[in-house]
């Protein structure tokens, strides 16, 4: 299912071998979008077809001689490639909020559905236990409340706009009280435009902007930043047409085009997250690949979201443990999204995941600071 000609060649800078610190390397690593993870060994792998076609190894050091040995219509995308393996994001400015970018930020998930994974509707319900929840996930450490109002999961029936509305927009009320940066989880044009008018100052929207074609224009007349995320399926059901050449570089292909196509309608560069969309019209082993090759998205250039808390392929490998008894599994697969240099991981369990970061960034900035026996 990749974008444009079947026959086009396309190309891949994937990042294959980190490493903690550039010194462990004698200085030959790069600092992967400006944050706290470093690439060695990288493969430049050309595919036509749908097949791959090549795939030289490299390091730094070989970087140019290794882009002066491919096809020379790949030359131009290869530089730019390099450069946003390297690119440093601006921080997301979310109202009074400002989402540093060069290190793990954790995303907090309040779902006012009747069918959450957290809260078993009782969000929605009940607003006051809704208003409770997001204090104890900004207190826990959240950078950001990302609201959702319509179920995504397969199977899950389309909301109607105006009960979307109703469900959001006072969730986003009381987010904005208490001076919270707020996401909301729409493909909808009209609840993101409520939504912006009643305190929120970014949109999340699962359908990387495909399922509402006013959707596009509000954006980028808004000037909000918004998350394009990857799913096979147009229409309402997202999980259809997941059929793929090789998942993790038709997945990559999209989000390429999806961005360029943003940018093109007026949407700015530095306003655009991606997200791989971990478990939208995928397999367990689509998702395993995905998550196997994190560190390659870097090479779109943009920020990037990683959402796979309590997901289905966790209770697929946990003997199908349920939603709720499937934290173990989320916090191993931020973890291997912090390893691969995501920015914004969004969770359901906030205390734990910041937890888990904390931890993690620990151990990165020991890594940096202490080498004295990397010394000859």
């Amino acid at each position: 299912m990749g974008d444009g000609p079947r026959m086009t060649e396309r190309l891949y800078l994937f990042p294959i071998g980190l490493a903690a610190n550039p010194q462990g390397e004698d200085g030959d690593a790069v600092r992967l979008a400006g944050g706290l993870v470093y690439a060695h060994r990288f493969a430049a792998i050309v595919r036509r077809g749908g097949r791959v076609e090549s795939s030289r190894r490299f390091t730094p050091r070989d970087a140019a001689e290794t882009f002066a040995g491919l096809p020379e219509s790949l030359g131009g995308e290869a530089e730019a490639q390099w450069a946003n393996l390297r690119m440093a994001h601006p921080p997301l400015q979310l109202g009074e909020r400002t989402i540093r970018l060069d290190q793990p930020q954790v995303a907090g998930i309040l779902n006012v559905t009747p069918d959450s994974f957290s809260g078993g509707g009782v969000f929605l319900d009940r607003p006051e236990e809704g208003a409770a929840h997001a204090a104890r996930m900004l207190e826990a450490g959240a950078a950001l409340v990302d609201i959702g109002g319509e179920s995504t999961r397969p199977g899950a029936a389309a909301v109607w706009e105006g009960d979307e509305i109703a469900r959001v927009v006072p969730a986003v009320e009381y987010c904005a009280a208490m001076g919270a940066a707020i996401s909301v989880d729409t493909r909808r044009a009209a609840v993101l435009n409520a939504a912006l008018d009643a305190g929120a100052h970014m949109a999340n929207d699962v359908s990387a902007l495909r399922h509402d074609p006013t959707m596009t224009e509000l954006v980028a007349a808004r000037a909000c930043p918004v998350v394009l995320m990857h799913a096979p399926g147009n229409g309402d059901d997202l999980h259809s047409d997941g059929d793929y050449d090789s998942v993790v570089f038709d997945v990559f292909d999209s989000l390429a085009a999806r961005r360029d196509e943003a940018i093109a309608a007026g949407i700015a560069r530095d306003r655009i997250v991606l997200d791989p969309g971990i478990g939208f019209g995928k397999t367990l082993g689509d998702n395993l690949a995905i998550v196997n090759a994190l560190p390659l998205f870097h090479a779109l250039g943009q920020p990037l979201m990683f959402g796979a808390s309590r997901k289905r392929m966790i209770g697929a490998l946990s003997g199908e443990a349920a939603a709720h008894e499937r934290l173990g599994g989320s916090i191993a697969l931020a973890v291997k999204a912090m390893d691969a240099g995501f920015q914004l991981i969004r969770v359901h369990d906030v205390a734990e995941t910041v937890q888990a970061r904390n931890l993690w960034r620990g151990l990165r900035d020991a890594a940096l600071s202490d080498f004295s026996m990397l010394a000859e």
